[in-house]
């Protein structure tokens, strides 16, 4: 009876969670797809919302994916961003 109800506590906690809260602080993993034409300049966490900046491309410049990875000091819960570019 207590796993099932710690399990359900766990299922509740993840589901109120945004994906934003789950990346960050339960190390899940988050794909943001960048408004087309625009090239990703900076990211940051502000508790648990994540800013990033853009721009428009520049000449010459082409489309990446960016992976930013947290690295934990326990090797456990580590988050990851990717951030997809495209023309």
């Amino acid at each position: 009876m207590k796993k099932l109800i710690l399990m359900l506590f766990v299922i509740t906690t993840l589901i109120s969670c945004t994906e934003n809260q789950r990346s960050k602080n339960f190390g899940g993993n988050m794909i943001i797809d960048v408004p087309k034409g625009n090239k990703v300049t900076n990211i940051t966490w502000k508790k648990d919302e994540l800013w990033y900046s853009f721009r428009p491309f520049q000449e010459g410049e082409i489309p990446v994916t960016t992976s930013f990875v947290e690295k934990s000091s326990w090797d456990i819960w580590e988050g990851t961003v990717t951030f997809k570019e495209s023309r």
